[in-house]
């Protein structure tokens, strides 16, 4: 089936047809949605080639990952990712480009990639803290939004981000209010601007509380279970080990169940464990009752917003920035639970 095939059977132009398919702004979202559900039905798949020739643009979308020693992009939340953002692209006509790169060969692949328009966008992932990649991109004058945001950047930009801060404020003070006192963050790198953002909302809560932050129970790191377990290990043996973890990612997270487990001591009774939960594929932590305490946010749902905002923009050159923040929702499942003294002292008092 053809354009033309596709714009009889639904009584409209060619031109209407094809401005839904690409996500023009200006075409109501009823007939957006008749269109694509037409287009899935009938295996409808527009000519990339006669496409590109006739408008001008290649119709591809770039994602240009650093393969860094510090931080590795290519990971469970990178494909989560991908494929929300795929089903987007796969509606919308575009391809997608993916250059894995050296740290030092970055800056001159986004570069490459504009000067031979081999991509229509670009969707920047990982931003650190007063990131470099804000500026070229803007330098280079290319549609791009960034999967976060940058602390310290000043300039208007787009991005899709989930509320860190608050998130980590809550569960932080969701585990105040079982009697936790001692409670470690497992975070990511340091320089990462989410790590930053959610060791802001766990620092809140405390001293909102008129809790000393201990800089002790405070760690950062690649998020592999491997760290998760070591740490864990290590806090756990203490003469004074904490009865509470905030643990940014459930990888991490299932190594600091297994640390508790080889302690002799039950999670969710001796030791208490909240994560921030990406709802990923492989990693569940689904259930009535989930095995995780969370604040979720799907990363294959920010997928999908990351790159609808950048078609958009690449369908309307010179729209108002997109900035959209979303917020994590709390799911109490089986790993939290009173403090082992709160709960002593509650029991003793029966």
């Amino acid at each position: 089936m053809n354009l033309k095939d596709l714009s009889d059977l639904l009584g409209l132009s060619q031109t209407t047809v094809s401005r839904a398919l690409n996500g023009y702004p200006e075409v109501r979202e009823s007939t957006r949605q008749k269109v694509m559900e037409a287009a899935r039905a009938h295996n409808y798949a527009p000519n990339t080639r006669a496409k590109t020739l006739a408008t001008g643009k290649a119709m591809t979308i770039g994602h240009v990952l650093p393969v860094s020693k510090k931080h590795e992009m290519v990971n469970p939340i990178f494909a989560d990712f991908i494929a929300g953002a795929g089903e987007i692209y796969s509606d919308n006509g575009f391809d997608l480009l993916l250059s894995v790169v050296d740290d030092d060969s970055e800056e001159a692949s986004y570069r490459k990639l504009v000067s031979r328009g081999a991509v229509d966008g670009i969707i920047v992932h990982g931003p650190k803290v007063n990131d470099s990649r804000i500026a070229l991109l803007r330098e280079l004058g290319v549609p791009f939004v960034v999967h976060g945001r940058s602390t310290e950047i000043e300039a208007d930009y787009s991005w899709v981000d989930v509320n860190n801060t608050r998130a980590f404020q809550r569960v932080t003070e969701f585990l105040l209010d079982l009697g936790h006192r001692r409670i470690a963050l497992l975070n990511g790198l340091a320089d990462m601007d989410f790590a930053t953002r959610r060791g802001a909302g766990y620092v809140a809560a405390l001293e909102e509380r008129g809790m000393q932050v201990d800089p002790a129970l405070m760690f950062h790191e690649e998020m592999t279970e491997n760290f998760g377990f070591e740490i864990a290990c290590s806090l756990l043996a203490q003469d004074n080990p904490p009865t509470a973890f905030v643990v940014s990612s459930i990888i991490p997270a299932i190594g600091v169940r297994r640390a508790i487990s080889d302690a002799g001591l039950e999670m969710g009774k001796d030791v208490s464990v909240v994560i921030h939960d990406d709802a990923l594929s492989y990693f569940s932590n689904d259930g009535d009752e989930p095995a995780f305490t969370a604040v979720r946010s799907s990363v294959r749902q920010a997928g999908r917003h990351v790159a609808q905002a950048l078609i958009n923009k690449i369908a309307t050159p010179g729209a108002p920035v997109h900035q959209e923040m979303l917020e994590a929702v709390l799911a109490v499942g089986r790993s939290t639970g009173q403090a082992p003294a709160l709960r002593q002292a509650l029991e003793q008092e029966k």
